[in-house]
């Protein structure tokens, strides 16, 4: 698969980590899905706030950075509204921003257990 403009799918994975990290984003993991047959993308990039202020930061960030960097616009994005679960999707790349308890909740890591996953280091 690739993104809307024909961005590597992971350049754009790479520039929403870094995205996430401006804002420090918490428990960033990377889902690679491309061996999954059932797979609607190619990376699923999951991190949390620790509030809806963060959470919507985190997810401007991702937006913005990916312009920026890459001119890459995101396809759709939903949730913005109540900040629980801002969903980002790129096509290939889709990227989930949690509030904590939403995140403990859903916890979208373990419906996608088949998954390769790569946790991300703190930065910060």
């Amino acid at each position: 698969m690739t993104t809307t403009n024909k961005v590597c799918s992971k350049d754009l994975v790479d520039c929403v980590i870094s995205g996430i990290q401006d804002k420090k984003g918490s428990d960033i993991v990377v889902l690679d899905l491309r061996e999954i047959s059932t797979a609607v993308c190619d990376y699923f990039v999951i991190a949390h706030g620790d509030s809806v202020t963060q959470v919507e930061a985190i997810a401007r960030s991702v937006v913005d950075k990916s312009i920026e960097h890459l001119g890459e616009k995101p396809w759709h994005k939903e949730g913005v509204e109540n900040a629980q679960w801002v969903l980002v999707d790129y096509v290939s790349v889709v990227v989930h921003v949690f509030y904590k308890e939403a995140r403990d909740f859903y916890q979208l890591e373990q419906l996608w257990a088949d998954a390769d996953v790569i946790q991300i280091e703190s930065v910060y």
